[in-house]
């Protein structure tokens, strides 16, 4: 079954094309620009009625698809840079990825730059909206929960951008063409004042969100999508106490595992018992630019369902116990036949593609390959596994044990038994790296977290230098922008 995607469908899709940081954004896409006069209009003048306040909030999910958020830029800081993934497609296309893979970019490269972009992108329309919307009259419930929403999607672009990049300025009202010199060239926060400002937007989405909608509106932020990233925010901050009560709470909901692993990740899968929360895509006939994104395209197999880019690893095929059926569904290789009968090119330039990316030939091709492929973020899986880990932390070795080896039973495996906490703690790390492996992009920021980037990197021949590598170069676009008042990272 597709996904419903009408919410999206009635609205602007990002109307609101309004330029995020002072050249941040160089142009508005002609894709976010379905309706008009009103994308046209300044924001202002926009905010002025309850369509209009859904749009805008729309807007946001719209953004959340686009290039620089889900394809080549998302991809290389945060995939390739993992011992998960290589380059793939072949020798002498998009080369400059390589130095993503062997850490050798610098801060001139426009990767960097569309990243930060795309994320501030969606940063200023979540600030539009929590600027403009209290002042329409209006549903007073449906106001509510719209500037919930955009506060989970600002933390979530937030949460992003702290990771790859350390402290990052912290805009909270909108950048407009009115907005100040100091407004239009901000200087860096630090990243403890921005994990705080996505702790507290997390919290504040998880008290005023619904726990599930109607069909109409599937794929919107629930308080199951807010609880459980700000669980994964605290992991990433190491407070044990407040990931385990935050990923009980988010377990209680009623989420549960899909019991077949690889259709969850096909479009019939989508949105599944097990989904949290995913960026929705979905082609609109005679608008293939509209809904549909490229984060599938850009790692399908080449040359049949995409372009071949960012494939799983040899040393992520091994990392996989015998008879794990999460190896087959995430890697796709070269000569095999698809469980939906697709045989994939025996002559293909790489060995091993994404096969959560794929998208079976039977789909619509109308816009091109695999372009209705949502972009899983969050799901029950991963919950369980942050849960594992902060019980294992907090020394509930029975709680811990039990939440891991959930997602064990549903791969195929036996329970793990070992009570020695350094041990459970391994292999709670393994059980998410191949859990989650070409899905949602946190293996590099995993390694870092848990303090072995390097070691385990340069074993995969990376040239990864600690103390500059666990985070990103500041874009040089951005520093010579704001005139040297954004800093670069040491080592850069």
């Amino acid at each position: 079954m597709y996904t419903n995607f009408s919410f999206l469908k009635r609205s602007v899709l990002g109307a609101l094309c309004i330029a995020g940081l002072a050249g941040g954004i160089t142009a508005c896409k002609d894709s976010f620009l379905d309706v008009e006069p009103q994308g046209q209009q300044r924001q202002t003048q926009f905010f002025t009625n309850q369509e209009q306040a859904i749009q805008g909030v729309n807007s946001i999910y719209a953004n959340l698809r686009s290039w620089p958020v889900v394809a080549f830029a998302h991809l290389a800081i945060t995939t390739l840079s993992s011992d998960d993934a290589e380059k793939g497609s072949v020798a002498g296309d998009a080369a400059f990825l390589n130095d993503y893979d062997n850490f050798t970019f610098t801060a001139t490269q426009g990767i960097l730059n569309d990243y930060w972009g795309g994320q501030y992108q969606g940063i200023n329309l979540c600030n539009q909206v929590l600027a403009y919307v209290p002042t329409i009259n209006m549903d007073a419930a449906l106001k509510t929960r719209l500037l919930a929403e955009a506060k989970f999607l600002r933390a979530y672009h937030y949460f992003n951008l702290v990771r790859a990049y350390g402290g990052v300025p912290l805009v909270l009202i909108p950048v407009t063409a009115e907005s100040s010199p100091d407004q239009l060239n901000p200087v860096r926060n630090s990243s403890a004042e921005v994990y705080t400002q996505i702790v507290q937007d997390l919290t504040d989405a998880g008290a005023a969100l619904p726990a599930r909608y109607a069909s109409t509106d599937l794929g919107r932020a629930t308080k199951g999508a807010a609880l459980g990233m700000l669980s994964k925010v605290k992991l990433y901050q190491k407070q044990w106490a407040d990931v385990l009560s935050l990923s009980d709470q988010v377990i209680a909901l009623g989420y549960t595992l899909a019991p077949d692993y690889e259709k969850m990740f096909r479009i019939e899968g989508e949105n599944g018992p097990e989904s949290i929360f995913e960026i929705q895509a979905q082609t609109i006939p005679g608008n293939c630019d509209a809904s549909n994104s490229q984060w599938a395209e850009v790692q399908g197999s080449r040359p049949q369902f995409g372009w071949g880019f960012f494939n799983p690893t040899a040393d992520l095929e091994a990392a996989y116990e015998a008879n794990d059926k999460r190896k087959d569904a995430t890697i796709l290789f070269r000569g095999e036949t698809t469980p939906q009968g697709d045989k994939i090119d025996p002559a293909a330039p790489n060995p091993r593609y994404n096969q959560k990316a794929y998208v079976p030939s039977s789909v619509d091709r109308a816009c091109g390959y695999g372009k209705d492929q949502n972009v899983r973020i969050l799901r029950l899986g991963e919950i369980l596994l942050i849960n594992a880990e902060a019980a294992n932390e907090l020394g509930q070795t029975a709680k811990a044990l039990a939440a891991v080896n959930q997602v064990r039973a549903r791969a195929g495996l036996t329970p793990l038994t070992t009570t020695d906490q350094a041990t459970l703690r391994q292999a709670i790390w393994k059980e998410r790296r191949v859990e989650l492996a070409m899905e949602n992009g946190d293996r590099f920021f995993d390694l870092v977290r848990q303090g072995r980037a390097g070691t385990v990197l340069r074993a995969q021949g990376k040239q990864f230098v600690d103390g500059k590598n666990e985070v990103f170069a500041i874009p040089q676009q951005q520093i010579n922008i704001t005139g040297g008042k954004l800093t670069q990272n040491p080592g850069y």
